[in-house]
């Protein structure tokens, strides 16, 4: 392929949610769209399987959630949070205004197939699997493609889009400048069979020690939160002590010396918190998580991107369908995004250092009486809704406005 051939009019670097949202959007609008992911399929190790009641809005909006719905999946209906024993209903979705008031548990490789196959339906939309990037390609101080790891060189009409996470390569070669927040938690991942079924998110809290269990039917997927750089000091103890940890947390929790023989069915989440200050440069836009990485407080990480995606071709496809470049159109997407992402990152920022950080790390004064809140969320029903909203919502929820062409 001679280097001079434009491939699609927006080239998508990582095939993740806000990438292949993107991409459906795009060529549903009639831009020429060409995702570019790097593995060979999208069956790996994702921890990120929450579908939020936002996204399942889009779909409908779109006409295809019945589809989606069919397709298998757990939902989650209501959180609830155990304080020393106490247990509280914190959460309730199943009165969110919306066609789907619930999260929808779905591995994430079986929501990114869905989204390819949806996707396959627009004449505009290319999907290449095995396609590492290695480098931004750039003509006179605008981005003009990218370079694959194979040397191939591919080049856009319009624009790229980094879609490729918090590892992306805008964030490895500085092309866009960065602010951390900083994260003092990191997250322990596990998975614990079950053999009944519920509906919910469960977190339970005991002396230093905070547990999250996610149902997914017939196993807990678990979160167990440990203080920033304090991982290998967590293995040092062995397998035995954190059991009787996660045991002591969530009594609940069964036959964890079947689920945990060793510390290879736990898997480490570094946890971090940064934005990029600005998003975008001539040919080039940053969002989902390249954008912004988030915290896994509130599980609404992929949920953010997704709404990035639908902002980007509700602001972009008209430029991008008309003569010229849309690089000044691409501002909008940052100034329409960052105060959501500034709001959730704000709350999680909270988080970590008012409640999280001082429990795991034993800093802060320890209270066996559960916090007001907690009694008055369990008591009144109609309060549930509030916090319901915010994790199944956010903050500036996006409707679909780009045209179908």
């Amino acid at each position: 392929m001679a280097e001079t051939e434009v491939v699609a009019d927006v080239i998508v670097v990582g095939g993740g949610p806000a990438g292949m949202m993107t991409g459906l959007l795009l060529a549903r609008s009639g831009i020429s769209t060409l995702v570019l992911e790097k593995h060979a399929d999208f069956f790996r190790d994702f921890r990120g399987d929450t579908v939020h009641p936002s996204t399942m809005e889009l779909l409908s909006e779109l006409g295809m959630l019945d589809r989606f719905l069919a397709r298998p999946h757990y939902r989650i209906d209501y959180a609830e949070l155990s304080w020393e024993g106490q247990t509280f209903k914190i959460a309730d979705l199943s009165h969110l205004p919306t066609p789907a008031p619930f999260i929808a548990m779905m591995p994430q490789w079986d929501f990114l197939d869905f989204l390819r196959d949806e996707a396959a339906a627009f004449p505009g939309f290319a999907l290449r699997m095995d396609a590492p990037v290695a480098g931004l390609l750039e003509d006179d101080g605008r981005i003009a493609g990218v370079t694959l790891a194979s040397g191939e060189v591919l080049r856009a009409g319009k624009l790229v889009v980094a879609c490729d996470g918090r590892d992306s390569l805008v964030r490895q070669q500085q092309v866009l400048p960065l602010e951390d927040l900083g994260a003092p938690i990191d997250v322990f991942w596990f998975a614990v069979p079950k053999p009944e079924r519920g509906k919910a998110v469960r977190g339970s809290i005991r002396g230093n020690h905070m547990v999250v269990q996610i149902d997914r039917g017939d196993y807990w997927q678990c979160a167990y939160l440990v203080a920033k750089g304090s991982a290998e000091a967590v293995r040092a103890r062995g397998i035995e002590a954190f059991r009787r940890d996660v045991r002591e947390t969530s009594p609940e929790l069964p036959d964890l010396d079947s689920a945990l023989p060793d510390f290879a069915a736990v898997k480490l989440l570094s946890v971090s918190l940064d934005r990029l200050t600005r998003w975008h440069r001539p040919g080039l836009l940053a969002i989902g998580d390249a954008a912004h990485a988030m915290s896994p407080v509130g599980g609404v990480g992929i949920n953010l991107a997704i709404q990035d995606a639908v902002a980007t071709a509700n602001l972009l496809a008209e430029p991008l369908a008309t003569p010229g470049n849309a690089d000044g159109a691409l501002h909008r997407v940052q100034d329409r995004r960052l105060l959501p992402v500034r709001l959730i990152q704000a709350g999680q920022k909270a988080a970590h250092e008012s409640v999280l950080h001082p429990l795991i790390s034993g800093s802060g004064e320890q209270h066996s009486e559960p916090p007001g809140f907690l009694k008055l969320l369990n008591r009144f029903a109609v309060l549930q809704r509030l916090p319901a909203r915010a994790i199944g919502f956010g903050f500036r929820r996006e409707h679909l406005t780009a045209p179908r062409v």
